[in-house]
């Protein structure tokens, strides 16, 4: 927890650790699926979670990254409300994480001033980071979109090399294998990647 001690009271820190679960997820793994009763609150130590939604053919578009110190401003959503999730959590790297149990959540907005202040911060900066997806899907072209999110990638694994197959970058962007084979010969061309099997390189440009 030393990496919140700045941003939370003591009492609350002491509190957090009584009360939540610390758990390690496995680069891959689902830690939270669409229809899933949220019984938890995640707080994320380090590791990389990307957050999905799916639409009604079951394809999959990437919403947002969560990286060390963040949370799930959705998954809060639904443990205040007590619904069901409405999106998809999988580990992007190897994580660890505090799971805040959902009855602590509106005590603590009420009990800590930092947590309220978390909180709210947490909406705030998920709602932004939804707002820039609706506009890459809305006013770049797709290629535009790729480098985008090649970018994204590299910042938040802290990593210029990314480890992902064709495939598996498509059904991110919500969008074909063949385009974006065809969009990633384009970058290379241009100098922004170099390609390797299985394998992408960013280029300084």
């Amino acid at each position: 927890m030393e990496n919140y001690e700045r941003l939370f009271e003591v009492e609350l820190l002491a509190e957090m650790e009584s009360v939540s679960v610390q758990k390690t997820i496995d680069q891959g793994q689902t830690l939270l699926d669409i229809g899933n009763v949220v019984r938890s609150m995640p707080l994320l130590l380090s590791g990389v979670i990307k957050i999905l939604r799916e639409d009604e053919n079951g394809d999959e578009l990437l919403l947002y990254f969560l990286e060390q110190g963040d949370t799930c401003a959705m998954t809060m959503n639904c443990c205040i409300g007590n619904s069901k999730s409405e999106i998809r959590a999988v580990a992007e790297t190897d994580v660890e994480l505090f799971l805040i149990p959902v009855q602590k959540m509106e005590e603590w907005i009420g009990k800590y001033k930092s947590w309220r202040k978390f909180v709210f911060d947490s909406y705030h900066n998920r709602f932004t980071e939804l707002l820039e997806t609706i506009d890459k899907l809305a006013f770049l072209k797709m290629d535009d979109r790729l480098l985008a999110y090649l970018k994204e990638k590299s910042g938040v694994n802290n990593n210029r090399e990314i480890k992902q197959t064709h495939y598996e970058i498509a059904v991110d962007l919500h969008t074909s294998r063949v385009v974006v084979s065809r969009l990633l010969k384009k970058l290379e061309n241009n100098g922004y990647v170099e390609l390797h099997r299985n394998r992408i390189m960013m280029l300084d440009v």
